[in-house]
């Protein structure tokens, strides 16, 4: 029984991926030692990096479980798990310093190829190029000089599709800043207008308070003439209350002269 299940069934989990990345590097390794092209070779060794990068993010992981369960473990197993964890990182590093060794066996070998590797093959280029002729000679030359201005070709291509993507980049820059611009003028504006609309709301506000005081005065004076003429009318005789200019005095009642006989 796998000893980190009786502590945690995702440790053991993840201890069992550990464990197939480390077999898989070791597999990996013993292939590539057989391999005698350079791309196989590179290619392999991104494999292998790759493999290597995810067993490191697998360790950490294990160690922020074992982190995790540390105050709830007694402290034989947080031993072990601690030792666990050297050991992978041990066993990890390991295989990174294979890597690099790999790595710049490989990068030797290609330099080799580039400038002519060891001493044999520098004698060898030597009497290649003495047995060419001067015509030869010159069109390796131009032809060498033709590989030099491609790549100069695509250097500056590159450098040209650069600065294009940066010209764009400052135009729409420049369209969002004039953009943004606008926004804020139109938001100037409409705060204007609605200072503008509460001034007149305001205004309209006092006139309409104005007016309705108007109105209520003129009702009271309405409503006091119609008193005094109803009140002259009921008492036509009463002297305490002044006529209302326009309005006819009561008719003074006559006597018949038959009606005293």
């Amino acid at each position: 029984m796998d000893p980190f299940s009786a502590v945690s069934e995702e440790l053991a989990e993840i201890h069992g991926e550990i464990s197939d990345i480390f077999r898989a590097l070791s597999n990996g390794f013993q292939k590539l030692e057989k391999v005698k092209d350079s791309n196989r070779q590179s290619r392999q060794l991104e494999e292998l990096t790759e493999k290597m990068r995810e067993c490191k993010r697998l360790i950490k992981e294990f160690d922020r479980k074992a982190k995790d369960l540390e105050s709830r473990n007694d402290p034989d197993t947080n031993k072990m798990l601690n030792e666990k964890k050297q050991s992978m990182i041990k066993e990890l590093n390991s295989y990174v310093a294979l890597k690099k060794q790999y790595a710049s066996n490989l990068e030797n070998k290609r330099i080799d190829l580039f400038d002519g590797g060891t001493e044999g093959y520098g004698e060898d280029n030597v009497l290649l190029a003495s047995t060419m002729t001067n015509q030869q000679l010159v069109e390796s030359g131009n032809r060498m000089m033709d590989e030099t201005d491609q790549a100069i070709e695509r250097s500056k291509k590159t450098v040209q599709d650069t600065v294009n993507v940066g010209t764009e980049t400052a135009a729409a820059l420049k369209a969002q800043t004039e953009q943004m611009s606008r926004v804020v003028n139109e938001l100037d504006s409409i705060h204007f207008s609605i200072k503008k609309a509460s001034q007149l709301v305001k205004e309209l506000g006092r006139q309409v308070a104005t007016d309705k005081c108007i109105m209520a005065l003129l009702f009271l004076i309405v409503v006091g003439v119609i008193a005094i003429i109803i009140v002259k009318l009921v008492n036509p005789n009463n002297k305490d209350i002044r006529d209302i200019p326009g309005l006819a005095p009561p008719a003074m009642t006559r006597k018949l002269l038959w009606s005293g006989s």
